[in-house]
């Protein structure tokens, strides 16, 4: 029986994270470097990126900071995923030593987070595409001043493309994490389709909120 396109896909997609680790590597680099000269030096008060006046720098300085740290502890995570003790708990740990750790467990918050990356920076960059011919206007209320033409563009460019690529790295350290803690084939697979429209789905959710600004209907 013939093979489609679809399913070779699927079991060279399959194939290729089961043996691949390096996505976590890069995806620990990657965000190692943007946590230090994106978030860090922002929050010391650098203003390369970030094309206006705030209103509040002291809070948005902190924000920066502490969104540098939860980067770098997202990147330092990849790379416990593909360590054998991220699926088996190491023998030395007293009364649990040598026991399997449920995939879900770690799975469960890496999908999550894989999922939001990747919804917010594809959403982001539809939106300020949007923004940049005209289609769409934006308030930005953090702003005392601020020229949007230029702040689309560190979005377009720059701010948004980062989020998608470290959410595929983590996205496919998932994958390979999934694989190696010994989860089926077939549940694999649907798995991966049934994520995937998950994420277009919050994608077009994300855009859709911008745009007919119902943002404080969903928020938490």
């Amino acid at each position: 029986m013939q093979k489609t396109y679809s399913t070779i896909f699927s079991d060279r997609f399959e194939r290729f994270t089961k043996s691949s680790v390096w996505p976590a590597y890069v995806g620990c680099l990657i965000s190692f470097i943007y946590a230090v000269f994106v978030r860090f030096y922002q929050a010391a008060g650098g203003t390369i990126g970030v094309p206006g006046k705030m209103k509040d720098p002291e809070i948005i300085n902190m924000g920066s900071y502490i969104a540098g740290l939860a980067i770098m502890f997202c990147g330092f995570a990849l790379i416990m995923l593909i360590k054998p003790w991220s699926r088996i708990v190491p023998p030395k740990v007293p009364l649990i030593g040598g026991r399997k750790i449920h995939p879900l467990i770690l799975l469960t918050p890496t999908l999550i987070g894989t999922a939001f990356l990747i919804a917010h920076g594809v959403s982001g960059m539809i939106i300020r595409a949007l923004q940049l011919a005209g289609i769409i206007t934006l308030d930005f209320p953090g702003f005392l001043e601020v020229d949007v033409h230029e702040l689309a563009l560190w979005d377009l460019l720059f701010y948004e493309p980062w989020f998608v690529f470290i959410g595929i790295m983590a996205g496919l350290t998932a994958a390979h994490y999934a694989q190696a803690s010994g989860v089926r084939q077939s549940t694999f697979k649907r798995s991966t389709v049934i994520y995937l429209i998950l994420i277009f789905l919050l994608t077009a959710l994300f855009v859709m909120s911008i745009i007919f600004d119902f943002t404080d209907r969903i928020s938490f």
